[in-house]
């Protein structure tokens, strides 16, 4: 059962607990577990990496039973703060139709008013101003597992956005929307699937059509469930451009940067010798993370249950099932960054496998970019302690950007 000890006074009694547990006796025992480089999770890793690694997932494994531990923004209001650059985001429904108008007429979900962020380089620059004369933008999907985390600028998927403006030269103005999160009993079940498509497609019609980006002056990002909102959100504009010109949906972004993404909900990447049968005990994920990933594609599927994830192109494209039958025809430029140790790798390899066979290998003269951190962990951009992974992965990121608009100059 997860978030058994949301309630008080059982979620305080047990928080206590583990905060005078790991400070006086958890910290100092892994340390000294990990002093032998043939104990840590994985030989090249340092001491304290291995220690935070630890942590975390131990972290991670009292919110399986507490639930969040603080609060974090949602969809709800913005949330005010020192820099922060909040706005709202009328809904979209005008450019919703077909299978997806059909998707969330079943799942009882509307198109909604949400809030989105700015993150910039100019301190003085308004919330939403106009592009500037040639001007790049980052549009940010943000991971979660759609379940939990933020779009505000100080949820710790942020760092990536804040990492890229640090790197790239072109990049001067990151966006990312506050999309409704999913949730299932024990608490009441709200904003399954497609309510964050919605969301993502009203994110980007703002940064098109009421702040005037053009889009071949945007990219995407998303990383693990952004990864797959991501997918979905070039899915649908890709496919309803070609079949219901109508819709006058914004054209597809410059670019689509995909960060450990979650690709497969289905089950057609478990089981033995498999990425997520090996790498739980280095990943900070842990060994709760098939209870918590059950409970998150729970309340993502909502009323069309966990049969859909195996057939359904937008939920796992990367899926091995073939009657999904993911194709990646016509999407724009992409970059697909994993860590070499994270439980997602295999599913991503496969993605990575299918827009190669579609849209051909970036080391060819194809559309398709792929770079593996060596014995990082999955989502590794959003831990800044992550090096030097961390910096040779915004590094590539950095001149896959560059180069791309340099290279749509010529």
């Amino acid at each position: 059962m997860v978030y058994e000890l949301r309630e008080q006074p059982w979620f305080g009694l047990y928080v206590s607990y583990e905060i005078v547990a790991t400070t006086l006796f958890r910290l100092p025992y892994w340390c000294l577990l990990c002093y032998p480089r043939s104990w840590r999770p994985r030989t090249s890793w340092t001491v304290k990496r291995s220690v935070l690694v630890k942590l975390f997932r131990h972290l991670f494994g009292i919110t399986q039973k507490t639930g969040a531990l603080t609060s974090f923004p949602t969809h709800c209001a913005i949330q005010p703060g020192p820099g922060v650059k909040g706005v709202w985001v009328e809904a979209a429904p005008h450019l919703i139709t077909g299978v997806l108008l059909s998707m969330a007429t079943a799942a009882n979900v509307a198109c909604a008013h949400i809030p989105g962020y700015w993150i910039d380089t100019d301190e003085t620059l308004p919330a939403g101003a106009p592009p500037r004369p040639g001007e790049k933008v980052l549009y940010r999907l943000h991971g979660g597992a759609y379940i939990q985390l933020s779009a505000h600028p100080t949820d710790p998927t942020a760092n990536i956005a804040h990492g890229i403006l640090k790197h790239s030269r072109s990049i001067t103005r990151t966006f990312s929307i506050e999309y409704r999160l999913s949730t299932a009993e024990p608490y009441k079940p709200e904003h399954p699937f497609p309510a964050a498509l919605l969301d993502a497609i009203a994110g980007y019609n703002y940064l098109v059509n009421e702040i005037g980006f053009d889009s071949s002056d945007i990219i995407i990002v998303g990383d693990s469930a952004g990864g797959n909102l991501a997918l979905a959100l070039i899915r649908y504009m890709r496919d309803h451009q070609q079949y219901h010109p109508d819709l006058r949906l914004p054209r597809l972004p410059a670019g689509l940067l995909l960060l450990s993404p979650w690709a497969d909900l289905g089950r057609s990447h478990e089981g033995p010798n498999t990425s997520l049968a090996n790498f739980y005990s280095c990943d900070y994920t842990g060994a709760r993370a098939v209870e918590r990933f059950s409970y998150a594609k729970h309340a993502f599927l909502g009323p069309f249950g966990f049969g859909f994830a195996e057939r359904s192109v937008y939920i796992s494209p990367a899926s091995l099932n073939p009657w999904v039958g993911a194709r990646f025809e016509g999407f724009p430029r992409t970059l697909i960054c994993s860590g070499g140790v994270e439980p997602m790798l295999d599913s991503i390899r496969s993605l990575l496998w299918k827009m190669e066979r579609d849209m051909g290998s970036g080391s060819g003269d194809g559309q398709v970019y792929y770079h593996e951190a060596k014995d990082s962990l999955h989502d590794h951009l959003v831990f800044p302690w992550h090096e030097p992974e961390n910096g040779e992965t915004l590094t590539i990121i950095a001149d896959w950007i560059d180069r791309g608009w340099q290279d749509s100059r010529v």
